[in-house]
C-alpha cells in the first residue's frame, strides 16, 4: 500500500489541478514512513524488562567467564602485593615518586576529591566506564587485550594495597574504597567477562560458523556490559561524595556490606516460575 500510494502520488504531481490531493497524499506517506521504516519506539516498560529480567540471566549465563576475569585480577593482585612486600622499590616505579611520598607521610590521595566533589564525581564517571568500554572492546583481541587490562588493574591494586600497608594505612585504605569498591569492582570484573565472552565466541564456536558464533557471543557481551552502565554511575556518585568524607569507617563498611549484599540478591535472584491457572470445577471434568 506504501508503494502503491508512492505510485499515485507521482501521478498525482503531474496534474497542476490536484495540489490539494498532492499534499495530502506527500502527508500520508510522510507518516507511514516513520510508522514503517523507522520502527517502534522503546518503551520503558522494555528498559525495566531488561534490568529487571534480562541481565541478570545474561550475567548467570556468562558467570565462568566473569569468574575467570576475576581469577587473573586477583592473581595480578597477589603476585604484585607480594613483591612489593619484598621489593619497596617496586612500588616506587609503578606508583611514582610524588604519590609514594604522599602514602609514606600518611596521607590519602584522595583528600582532594573533597573540594570538588561534582567534577570528582563526574570524571571518575567517565574514567571507569572507559575501562569498563575498553576491557569489553578488547574482546576483540581474541581476549589478549581484556587479560592485559585485567591485570594491569589487579596489579594497581596490589601495589597501593602493599604500599598502604606497609604505612600503616590499610584501614584508611579500604575504608575509602569498600563503599563504592563493592559496585565498581564486580562492574569491572563483569566487563572483563564480556571481553572473554567475544574471545569464546571467536575462538570457540562449537558447532556454530564462526562468524555465527561472534555474532551470538557479542550480543550476550554486549548485554553484559549495558547492566555495568548504572553500578559504575552509582559507584562514580559514592566515590565522590561518600568515599572520601570524614564518615566513620563503621559507616563506610556498613554501606558497602549492603550494596554487595543488594548486588547478589539482584543478580543472582530466581524467577518464579508462573503458576497454572487453576481451572474452574465446573469445566475440570469435561476434557477426556
Amino acid at each position: 500500500m506504501y508503494r502503491q500510494t508512492a505510485s499515485d502520488l507521482a501521478t498525482v504531481r503531474e496534474d497542476a489541478t490536484a495540489r490539494q490531493l498532492s499534499n495530502y497524499l506527500n502527508q500520508l506517506l510522510g507518516r507511514s514512513h516513520n510508522l514503517i521504516y523507522h520502527g517502534q519506539k522503546q518503551k520503558v516498560s522494555g528498559i525495566v524488562r531488561f534490568y529487571r529480567d534480562t541481565y541478570p540471566q545474561a550475567f548467570r549465563e556468562t558467570l565462568p567467564q566473569t569468574l575467570l576475569a576475576l581469577a587473573i585480577f586477583a592473581f595480578a593482585g597477589v603476585v604484585a602485593c607480594a613483591v612489593t612486600l619484598h621489593d619497596p622499590a617496586f612500588a616506587y616505579r609503578l606508583l611514582g615518586p610524588r604519590m609514594m611520598e604522599t602514602i609514606e607521610q600518611r596521607k590519602m590521595w584522595t583528600d582532594s576529591i573533597v573540594t570538588v566533589k561534582p567534577l570528582a564525581s563526574s570524571g571518575i564517571m567517565t574514567n571507569n566506564l572507559s575501562v569498563a568500554f575498553t576491557t569489553f572492546a578488547l574482546g576483540i583481541t581474541a581476549g589478549l587485550g581484556t587479560i592485559y587490562m585485567m591485570l594491569v588493574n589487579g596489579l594497581l591494586i596490589g601495589v597501593i594495597s602493599a604500599a598502604t600497608w606497609k604505612a600503616g594505612m590499610a584501614l584508611q585504605l579500604w575504608s575509602f574504597v569498600a563503599p563504592h569498591g563493592v559496585l565498581e569492582l564486580p562492574a569491572i570484573f563483569i566487563a572483563g567477562g564480556a571481553g572473554l565472552e567475544i574471545a569464546r565466541g571467536m575462538l570457540f564456536p562449537g558447532l556454530l560458523p564462526r562468524k555465527v558464533s561472534l555474532a551470538r557471543a557479542g550480543g550476550r557481551a554486549a548485554r553484559l556490559l549495558l547492566g555495568t552502565i548504572p553500578l559504575l554511575v552509582v559507584a562514580g556518585i559514592i566515590e565522590g561524595f561518600f568515599s572520601p568524607s570524614n564518615a566513620p569507617g563503621s559507616m563506610k563498611f556498613g554501606l558497602a556490606a549492603v550494596l554487595f549484599a543488594a548486588l547478589l540478591a539482584y543478580l543472582f535472584q530466581v524467577k518464579k516460575p508462573d503458576l497454572p491457572v487453576p481451572r474452574s470445577p465446573l469445566t475440570a471434568g469435561s476434557a477426556p
